[in-house]
């Protein structure tokens, strides 16, 4: 048996950023809640950042930390920090200090109050998920690519996109997503927990898939499937892709 030495590698996580301009605990907390509603399952336990260049003051470190663990979130580190008093601070509550990204010249970003960058938590104004589920309406089309910072949405219905889905971009359905070109950012189908969702693209290369909350990361797709044309769906609460022949 071959003994291998620990390995220090590169790779690309999707994290969601919340911003804040208040640190008031329940306008944080109320906004938690609104995104779990939209996808419980895919939220549970995800890693976060917070950015807070926004905020005038200081907030407390281990207090937000704590706020943010207990909406089931584990609140990973920070950025937009603006001194080096607020750096040293959130590193002693053991938080990680993060540059901010930003989006492409150029890119809209989509509609919402909180303005978010390509990696933001998805933001679209919903009523909470009801016990009676919705009928499903025509399939909403998107005509052109989908570029980083945007965020097409399509409530209580499938999505078409014909054209490709860029790097840092996002879109979501209740139901099915059909992408005529590659699917290069991220697709979240069955976003209130339409297990029988499915998602098609002609190229897979996706940041992230998610069906029902149950998602998968880039470095976890199967090598043999990427830049092919698929389609996915899950099989025993599991994502299975296979390839469209």
């Amino acid at each position: 048996m071959v003994e291998r030495d620990n390995e220090l590698k590169g790779t690309t996580f999707t994290i969601s950023v919340l911003h804040i301009n208040d640190a008031a605990p329940d306008k944080i907390r109320q906004l938690l809640a609104t995104k779990v509603a939209l996808a419980p399952q895919f939220f549970n336990c995800a890693p976060l950042v917070l950015n807070v260049e926004k905020l005038e003051q200081q907030p407390d470190f281990d207090e937000l930390k704590a706020l943010v663990e207990s909406e089931d979130f584990v609140l990973v580190g920070i950025t937009g920090a603006k001194s080096e008093a607020m750096k040293i601070a959130a590193k002693a509550a053991g938080l990680a200090v993060m540059a901010s990204g930003r989006s492409r010249k150029g890119d809209p970003l989509p509609e919402a109050v909180t303005k978010p960058t390509a990696n933001d938590l998805p933001v679209v104004d919903l009523p909470l998920p009801s016990t009676v589920p919705a009928p499903l309406l025509a399939s909403k089309v998107h005509v052109g690519p989908v570029r980083s910072g945007q965020q097409i949405y399509a409530a209580g219905t499938s999505l078409v996109v014909l054209g490709s889905v860029s790097p840092g971009a996002e879109v979501l359905a209740d139901d099915s997503i059909h992408i005529y070109g590659a699917l290069r950012g991220r697709a979240i189908a069955g976003a209130r927990g339409n297990t029988d969702a499915r998602i098609y693209c002609q190229q897979l290369q996706a940041e992230l898939i998610s069906i029902a909350g149950t998602f998968q990361l880039s470095d976890a797709l199967p090598a043999g499937q990427t830049e092919q044309p698929v389609h996915i769906r899950l099989d025993q609460e599991q994502l299975r892709i296979d390839r469209i022949k």
